[in-house]
């Protein structure tokens, strides 16, 4: 269950992130973590209609722990790189 999770998380990710680069030329940083919380609750809306998690409430916190997550470890990859 947990990986499938990580699965739409990814693939919303990826859909979302080509459509910011195909449609908007720069997007500032400070909008990073509020399409993190799109994504979120993206993902964790199609997680409770394919019945993955029947709990709504737990559907959204898990898959937006999970992209909340996954943006901080980005980022901390992107200041590792500017040392």
């Amino acid at each position: 269950m947990e990986i499938t999770y990580v699965v739409i998380i990814t693939i919303i990710t990826y859909i979302c992130g080509a459509i910011t680069k195909c449609f908007v030329d720069k997007v500032p940083s400070k909008y990073i973590p509020i399409q993190n919380v799109i994504i979120g609750i993206i993902a964790g809306l199609i997680c409770y209609f394919t019945k993955i998690e029947p709990n709504l409430l737990q559907a959204l916190v898990l898959c937006l722990v999970a992209s909340m997550g996954a943006g901080g470890i980005a980022d901390l990859s992107k200041l590792k790189e500017g040392e």
